[in-house]
């Protein structure tokens, strides 16, 4: 289960890679707390949430809709993984600048707290606690698509939409090809193909679609054509979205920084730490020659 955790981090983690983040700190200041609702609460379930995440009932919370998740992840998730109803809710304490990204979750059961820690930081979220939870098992679909909409209300900032969707698309393409094909070996798979392309930037849409069958060749993976015409799409997304390397690279850091747990946990250590380490060490070192990449 540890593993599944860990590999459903690695997914996710190289999405951030591609995406340039946003500063959340134009009305926002460290300390303040914003709250999340699933609009299909109870009042009774409201109030217990509230109390659960110690704040007090009359504070001002941003309300989530079931048609807003459907907006953000309609495309790329069936409407039954989504559900009918907004349930899960947060409570976001922002942080000091450059402090990282820390989440926790009660009653999640789909969307991991590594998930949200890097499918927020694709989106521009940045420096800051976080503590997802609902009155019982639920997807936790709500909670990413409120958390974001609590940044751009609070911050009066517009995250851009195109880096929104990419970041929930990758991050859907690559827990699906894993259930086909087993975690690791998706991750591995977009993973190589943004080194491949670090190293030997594409030049057309055949170019890269090559690279992606010759990535998956040498992996003795099989893609069907439906999930090679997805990861071409969505590959070409990335490279039509603005790149700031330099917030990247300190994403980078944040992001390894935020695996020190799983680093001295005696079950992952020998799994984890050698292969993941050499991905991080990997894109601190080609960092400075791809950062006209795409332009």
């Amino acid at each position: 289960m540890k593993k599944a955790k860990i590999l459903a981090l690695l997914s996710i983690m190289t999405a951030a890679l591609f995406i340039a983040p946003l500063t959340m700190y134009a009305d926002a200041v460290p300390g303040d707390i914003i709250v999340t609702l699933g609009e299909n609460l109870t009042e009774e379930q409201k109030n217990e949430l509230l109390k659960e995440m110690d704040v007090p009932a009359d504070v001002e919370s941003v309300v989530v809709t079931n048609e807003e998740e459907h907006q953000y992840l309609g495309k790329y998730i069936s409407k039954a993984q989504i559900g009918s109803k907004a349930i899960s809710s947060t409570k976001i304490t922002i942080g000091d600048k450059d402090q990282g990204l820390s989440v926790k979750t009660n009653n999640i059961n789909w969307v991991t707290e590594e998930m949200y820690m890097n499918a927020l930081t694709t989106a521009g979220v940045t420096d800051a606690e976080i503590y997802v939870t609902a009155p019982f098992k639920v997807s936790g679909t709500a909670a990413l698509t409120g958390i974001i909409k609590a940044y751009e209300s609070t911050a009066q900032i517009e995250i851009p939409e195109a880096q929104k969707q990419v970041a929930n698309e990758e991050m859907v393409k690559t827990a699906e090809l894993g259930e086909r094909i087993g975690t690791k070996e998706a991750t591995e798979l977009m993973t190589r193909v943004k080194e491949e392309i670090a190293k030997n930037p594409v030049q057309s849409e055949e170019d890269l679609r090559a690279l992606i069958e010759k990535v998956a060749k040498d992996m003795g993976i099989e893609l069907t054509q439906e999930e090679l015409n997805g990861l071409l799409a969505l590959f070409n997304k990335m490279k039509d979205l603005n790149i700031d390397w330099n917030q990247v690279q300190n994403g980078l850091k944040d992001i390894s920084n935020n695996l020190g747990d799983f680093l001295k946990d005696e079950e992952t250590q020998s799994f984890f730490q050698t292969f993941f380490q050499k991905i991080i060490d990997f894109f601190m070192a080609i960092i400075d020659a791809i950062r006209s990449l795409f332009k």
